[in-house]
């Protein structure tokens, strides 16, 4: 069923889970994201990012995501991933979109709540949930990110007033992840999740989960963050595995990555403690 995120979310913070949001590039990576969800009864944010708008149209997302959803006896997202600008946004909640992510968190705080306060009461109008960023999380590479950039932790004065005068769903913190894969894993500041998670009602998001730990991860998951974002390594696994089999043809090739994009969602699934919902 297609969803927004609302109660979702709501529920994984008061139930101490987190609910993984998978971005999908393609028909094949959408389909297995939702068969690994119906397979295990569980919710899923169904992700599309608007940096991937290249290889995948807004349009075409829609119509892959609303579709999937749709037909799903579980509950299912169709999330607007890292929206760049209000454009695009808008654009991605009058094609369906049931939950979006702006993100403005390079601006000045200033900035980032005037332009996140706009999207909130723009998306409201049409029971779309919001999710903003505040800090910033940097990119190692480019899968997520058309720039390099370095993270900027979230300060915690500035959580409250956010979330106060912007009346935002969610929110993006920055705590010591970064999007793509790291030399080893990332460190991360459980004290600074652990100070914000206790001052704002709104479920928490953590960006940058892949190749972050699982005992991280799980760590993030029961202790104040309610959805976690993967995509790094769906893509990357994939890659490994097709270069390990060495499929004969194409076909083996889609099935290798489909498989393999199969097995890293179940794995998440245990990591981030996640339980089913009610809606």
């Amino acid at each position: 069923m297609l969803v927004n995120s609302k109660n979702a979310l709501l529920t994984a913070k008061n139930e101490n889970f987190a609910i993984p949001a998978t971005n999908f590039i393609d028909l094949d990576s959408a389909r297995s994201y939702v068969k690994v969800a119906e397979e295990k009864g569980l919710p899923l944010i169904l992700a599309y990012a608007q940096s991937h708008s290249e290889m995948l149209a807004i349009e075409e997302a829609a119509l892959i995501g609303k579709f999937f959803a749709k037909k799903s006896p579980v509950p299912v997202i169709l999330h607007l991933d890292h929206g760049e600008d209000t454009d695009f946004i808008f654009k991605a909640i009058e094609l369906g979109f049931t939950s979006v992510m702006i993100d403005a968190s390079r601006e000045n705080f200033a900035d980032n709540i005037a332009i996140t306060k706009r999207v909130v009461e723009y998306a409201h109008q049409f029971d779309v949930t919001v999710e903003a960023e505040l800090g910033h999380v940097g990119s190692n590479d480019f899968s997520e990110s058309p720039t390099l950039t370095d993270s900027i932790y979230t300060e915690v004065e500035d959580v409250l007033a956010f979330v106060d005068q912007t009346n935002v769903d969610s929110l993006a913190i920055s705590i010591g992840t970064a999007h793509g894969i790291y030399k080893g894993a990332p460190t991360i500041n459980f004290e600074r999740l652990e100070e914000i998670d206790k001052m704002t009602t709104i479920p928490l998001v953590l960006h940058g989960g892949s190749s972050s730990g699982d005992s991280n991860l799980n760590r993030c998951a029961t202790h104040g963050i309610s959805k976690v974002n993967i995509f790094s390594d769906f893509i990357n696994d994939a890659f490994y595995a097709i270069q390990k089999k060495q499929p004969e043809d194409y076909l083996q090739l889609k099935n290798i990555a489909n498989q393999t994009m199969l097995a890293v969602l179940n794995h998440y699934y245990d990591v981030f403690a996640t339980r089913p919902i009610s809606v």
